[in-house]
């Protein structure tokens, strides 16, 4: 290659980038309104109920399950909003496992996403039925679907995952285990088990619910299942990277948060720079499992990629 052509290369590449950077923009902005208009309106005696749960809602998130569903479903060439429900409900979902994740009897934190956290707002009480409110209200969204395409069959497997990937067999499973063994030595298939469930099961789950509502086919599921297992293991291990060389304040937290509870992490069983290793290797399965459908959607390519590589 030339220098000139190499110049001509490079500005694509940065071409790319920028207008990939442009459309998370929009997508997270399409994203959040759909969420909000699914918001329960704060009003009756159980207002400060609402209201609670609302403010657990509006913090600033990168939406990544969400955009998950949205962008899976358009691979396999929905069109429709049949996904919106789901979308706003597995966001419902995830902010509640963080409201509980920061109760008193648990990470204890003042502050979420820069500003303070539901319980220091309105109490420890109101923020357990916070997140209790969020998990139930969040199926009352995601039965919406039937209104919007009553005749189609994915909806009904959509659910399933939704049930199980959020609960005993995924999230709160993951979740269970490692609050339980939380400052005790723990071996690979004990972490794996940990990652696999806490952190993999919703964005499995995001993948999997855009899928079965686009009419995906079953090898097609298969593939979509192993994807988001890569994603959601890189995910993780770089969480556990960037504690260890991350920046706080681009990162949002304090650094070395791991060490300092003496918790098992991929790090600390196997290295920085095997831990680097890996999640390239899983970064790099997954885009080729991308690539290998018949379908193509670049920006999914590029929002993987980015979520994969992330310094925060």
């Amino acid at each position: 290659m030339g220098y000139e052509e190499a110049i001509i290369f490079l500005d694509g590449l940065r071409e790319i980038k920028m207008n990939y950077q442009d459309e998370l923009i929009r997508k997270t902005k399409q994203i959040e309104d759909i969420i909000f208009s699914y918001l329960p309106k704060e009003e009756g005696f159980q207002k400060t109920l609402i209201s609670s749960m609302n403010y657990s809602m509006m913090g600033k998130g990168k939406r990544i399950r969400p955009l998950l569903i949205q962008e899976t479903y358009r691979l396999f060439g929905g069109t429709g909003k049949v996904y919106e429900p789901f979308a706003a409900a597995m966001e419902m979902i995830h902010t509640y496992s963080l409201v509980h994740d920061d109760l008193p009897a648990m990470d204890n934190d003042d502050y979420r996403r820069g500003r303070k956290t539901t319980h220091v707002v309105y109490g420890t009480a109101m923020g357990i039925f916070a997140g209790d409110g969020l998990l139930t209200y969040a199926f009352e969204v995601a039965v919406k679907a039937f209104e919007l395409e009553p005749n189609n069959s994915g909806i009904a497997k959509a659910l399933e995952v939704l049930a199980k990937n959020s609960g005993l067999y995924g999230m709160l499973g993951g979740q269970s285990v490692d609050v339980e063994l939380t400052g005790q030595p723990l071996d690979e298939a004990t972490l794996d088990f940990i990652y696999r469930l806490k952190t993999g099961a919703l964005i499995e789950g995001s993948m999997l619910i855009g899928a079965y509502l686009a009419g995906a086919s079953e090898e097609e599921i298969s593939i979509i299942k192993e994807i988001a297992y890569g994603i959601g293991m890189s995910f993780q291990i770089q969480d556990d990277i960037l504690d260890i060389i991350g920046d706080a304040s681009v990162i949002g937290k304090p650094v070395l948060s791991d060490e300092k509870n003496n918790k098992t992490t991929y790090v600390t069983i196997h290295g920085l720079d095997e831990s680097k290793k890996k999640v390239k290797e899983l970064s790099l399965q997954s885009i080729k499992l991308l690539n290998s459908l018949t379908y193509r959607n670049v920006f999914l390519n590029e929002f993987v990629k980015a979520l994969i590589n992330r310094d925060k």
